[in-house]
């Protein structure tokens, strides 16, 4: 008859008791859990590699972006990879944790800075591109231009980040720590 290990194991502790001892001391590592169950769940910190969910909100209620339902947002934490009000917000959590936080505009793409804002000649502007909310790009310069103001000789244009000096709100679900 074939017997399993688990079963012999079995065996030998109902052939102890029938024998009359009381007590039997199992070897540690028959009840210590798997190495894997004992372990803490990952945290994220500096170094891991996260993926999360978020929807992105203004004051306002507006959803500014959201990755729901699409590819999560890969990111390694401490390298400056999300902007630090979140980044500071998401330390410590483990994976399937949700966080709501609202990040300060200072934590975030800081306050509007008026020296960011320039007035150009009209014929330095492509005509199609001479409306209200338009986004620029430049050589030299990483991030969208808006143009904020056309009057009739001279375009304004604001270098500002388009989120700087709002508060946002971010709802995020930690997918994995790794």
């Amino acid at each position: 008859m074939d017997v399993s290990p688990a079963r012999a194991f079995a065996s030998s502790l109902l052939l102890f008791a029938a024998a009359g001892f009381s007590s039997v001391a199992l070897p540690d590592a028959a009840v210590s859990p798997p190495a894997a169950e004992s372990a803490a769940a990952p945290v994220i910190e500096k170094g891991k590699k996260v993926d999360i969910e978020y929807t992105l909100t203004l004051d306002d209620g507006s959803t500014v972006q959201s990755n729901v339902g699409g590819p999560p947002l890969a990111f390694v934490a401490g390298e400056g990879q999300i902007i630090p009000g979140l980044e500071a917000a998401l330390q410590g959590k483990a994976a399937r944790e949700r966080v709501k936080v609202k990040i300060a505009p200072d934590q975030a793409y800081g306050p509007v800075d008026p020296k960011k804002v320039q007035e150009v000649p009209l014929d330095k502007i492509p005509e199609d591109a001479r409306k209200v909310g338009t986004l620029l790009s430049a050589q030299g310069f990483d991030g969208p231009i808006r143009v904020a103001e056309v009057r009739p000789d001279v375009v304004v244009l604001d270098y500002n980040h388009p989120l700087a000096g709002k508060a946002l709100t971010f709802d995020v679900l930690v997918l994995s720590i790794n």
